[in-house]
């Protein structure tokens, strides 16, 4: 097809010259591409140099006739009949001779020539497409509008009255069409086409699209053409598939499709779903890609995806061996890196069905550390199979192991970490590490998370017993303080809410009912300082902690009741207010407007049910709009503390607190607004629970924290 795409470039820049100067081009070759010409006079029949163009397609016809009698030379005829306009003697006999060829034993044939003008043949443009429509007239047929009526089931048909009655899909009641208005709206489909039995037959469709999905699809894009997957929802959801099925339908659809050897499934969502002209096995698909020469690392995410979706391929052989051959051969590659090389002997190892493998045993031991190679390892079983590789053949798989179960991000990955630690009775290692992890959630909050989900539902790990899990609940708290105020971490916010509310606040009530009364005031102090929990949280906290200790309930009274007449206040330093201004500014002015621009982008896209972007934006903005909120409450109470404000009689906030232990050591605490705090310096939220703790102390008293006891040396003013 090497004249098709200048064709339609001419075509869509409306070129009228240029595409007549290559027409000419064309018909004075020595043959035609039948699906080539095809595709040009469609391409020119739904454009708007038609009428032009229609004073010459007929230069086609001398190449037309030296084509073979089938299915596309046919249409080929039609079109140019349909597209010219000069109406000669020559185009006439052709279609004449077409039609009587193909309908002269049908009744009415003669009036039928007559109605399209080919027996005056004086205007005959459209005649075999006129004529078919004719013939296809009759009782229960169904046709397409092009106006946008829809699909319509002739009701009746007249040809003493040359008039037609029909019922549409998208316009209500019997509506009569003359012949003459046909020819120009009505497209003739068959009985077993898509629209036509969405039309006329939507409960056997429904049926049929539950029983064989794929089949549906196939359909749809044989009658319709390709389409995308918002598309295919605009045509199936409702109309055959109930709106509250669809996602689970399109889900399992979806992934047959993948595995259909007819259809080519998009890599992108919006690009569209196409019916091959003929099957390509799954084996092929590979070949052909690999043939394309791609990169070790593409390589081995390509093959890694296709083992996992066809395993059924491996039966054949020929294809197995094709396989191990690439492998092997990609062994050669002079850039391939260790980790990549490790990977292909997994696939060799697997496709030779061997258990033990010299190779991958020495490339596991020739890193330097196990996390190298896991870092360097896209695929998750494969990152698993290193360790597992790693367990058998390296000496200092513990010490590894107990390094980068913390820093490892999957949760899969941790799990059989810690498995094989605890049957390796490392009991000590384990419990001082989640020791560090609850009382320093901060540092390693993704594995805090997985670690506190666990807790929940195995009880044979370290501190799964009830202080175990009171340690890791206050952990939780302290974190959710730590997070709040962090843009990024907005997920494991939401994360945390849900855990703490799921269950009409199961975990909460647990935690209540197994704490003792001073550790239930200890939830309910950290709950208050967590700013993105609501007041109906933070009361819900409260009330399972009086069910729990009725003791709480009169104590906390008299709280409310010397604190009633104290406002709340938030101290800042003026850079932290700033900082605080700064961010609303940002989200007010910047962030809310990409994100309206995001949504409406979004939206463009169709298909808002399906539509990963548009939700994701959605969910963007109702997280931009709680901060706004938060941090907007936040700035209402919050005051810049000034040289007044700071006393360094005691603790408090503006002090900066040195500290000296029984070994002669040293260390600082500054005690500062929630927007100023930064730990890695021992700069301290005034909120935190540690500065809670030292607030109100005086030089030369003592406190305990991580173990060590401290005594306060000298208290400054951080002004």
């Amino acid at each position: 097809m090497g004249y098709l795409k200048d064709f339609q470039t001419h075509i869509s820049n409306h070129d009228y010259p240029s595409f007549l100067k290559l027409w000419e081009e064309y018909c004075s070759a020595d043959e035609l591409e039948a699906e080539e010409v095809c595709e040009i006079l469609r391409a020119v029949k739904a454009s708007d140099i038609a009428e032009p163009v229609g004073r010459h397609v007929e230069r086609i016809v001398p190449l037309w006739e030296k084509m073979p009698e089938e299915p596309r030379s046919r249409e080929v005829l039609k079109l140019i009949i349909d597209i010219q306009t000069v109406n000669n003697e020559h185009l006439a006999e052709l279609a004449y001779q077409y039609l009587k060829k193909h309908y002269s034993d049908q009744k009415n044939f003669n009036d039928r020539i007559r109605l399209i003008g080919l027996r005056g043949r004086e205007k005959f443009q459209g005649a075999i497409s006129n004529y078919e429509l004719l013939a296809h007239m009759e009782k229960g047929k169904f046709v397409f509008h092009t106006g946008g009526w829809g699909v319509g089931e002739i009701v009746d048909v007249s040809l003493v009255r040359e008039q037609l009655t029909l019922e549409f899909d998208y316009v209500p009641g019997k509506k009569e069409l003359s012949f003459a208005t046909a020819f120009k709206t009505l497209v003739p489909i068959p009985n077993d086409h898509f629209l036509a039995l969405r039309f006329g037959s939507p409960d056997l469709l429904e049926k049929k699209a539950k029983e064989d999905p794929v089949e549906i699809i196939r359909m749809l894009l044989r009658d319709l053409g390709p389409k995308n997957a918002a598309e295919i929802k605009d045509e199936l959801c409702d109309l055959v598939i109930p709106a509250a099925e669809w996602t689970r339908w399109w889900q399992n659809t979806r992934s047959k499709i993948k595995k259909d050897t007819m259809i080519a499934t998009p890599e992108n969502i919006k690009d569209p779903f196409l019916l091959r002209k003929s099957e390509l096995s799954h084996e092929e698909r590979l070949q052909r890609v690999l043939e394309n020469k791609p990169d070790a690392n593409t390589l081995i995410q390509m093959v890694y995806t296709f083992i996992r979706d066809f395993p059924e391929t491996l039966k054949n052989n020929e294809f197995k061996a094709t396989l191990l051959s690439k492998m092997t051969e990609v062994l050669s590659y002079k850039e391939i890196s260790p980790a990549q090389e490790l990977q292909i002997h997994f696939f060799l190892q697997d496709l030779n069905n061997i258990k033990d493998s010299p190779e991958i045993n020495e490339l596991i031991n020739r890193f330097e550390s196990i996390k190298k190679i896991v870092d360097s390892i896209e695929i998750l079983s494969f990152k698993k199979r290193v360790l597992m590789e790693a367990r058998k053949t390296r000496q200092d798989w513990k010490e590894s192991f107990l390094d980068m179960m913390f820093q490892l991000s999957q949760a899969p990955l941790r799990d059989y970490i810690l498995s094989e630690l605890t049957a390796a009775k490392a009991d000590a290692e384990l419990t001082q590490m989640f020791q560090d992890l609850y009382t320093h959630p901060s540092r390693h909050p993704e594995a805090f998370m997985w670690y506190f989900q666990k807790l929940q539902t195995q009880k044979a790990i370290p501190f799964s017993d009830k202080q175990g899990k009171i340690r890791f609940f206050e952990g939780l708290l302290i974190l959710l303080s730590f997070v709040e105020n962090d843009p990024e971490q907005r997920e494991m916010v939401k994360k945390i809410h849900s855990l703490l509310s799921g269950g009409r606040f199961a975990i909460v009530r647990e935690m209540m009912a197994s704490g003792s009364a001073e550790e239930a005031k200890e939830f309910i102090l950290l709950a208050s300082k967590a700013h993105s929990l609501s007041d109906h949280d933070k009361k819900i906290f409260q009330s399972l902690a009086e069910v729990a200790h009725p003791s709480i309930a009169k104590s906390m009274k008299k709280q409310e009741a010397t604190t009633s007449q104290e406002p709340e206040i938030i101290w800042t330093t003026r850079e932290g207010y700033l900082k605080l201004q700064q961010r609303i500014q940002q989200i007010a002015t910047v962030e809310t407007v990409e994100n309206a621009k995001e949504i409406e982008v979004a939206r463009s896209h169709g298909d808002l049910r399906e539509n990963a972007e548009f939700k994701a934006a959605l969910e963007k903005r109702d997280r931009l709009q709680s901060e706004l909120k938060l941090l907007s409450d936040q700035l209402n109470i919050t005051r810049v503390i000034t040289k007044d404000d700071i006393s360094t009689e005691e603790v408090g906030v503006g002090t900066i607190v040195e500290c000296s232990d029984s070994k002669a050591g040293k260390v600082s605490y500054t005690l500062l607004g929630p927007w100023d705090a930064d730990p890695d310096r021992n700069i301290l939220s005034f909120q935190s629970k540690f500065a809670q703790t030292i607030k109100g102390k005086k030089v030369g008293d003592k406190f305990t924290t991580q173990g060590s006891e401290l005594t306060i040396t000298a208290i400054h003013s951080y002004l």
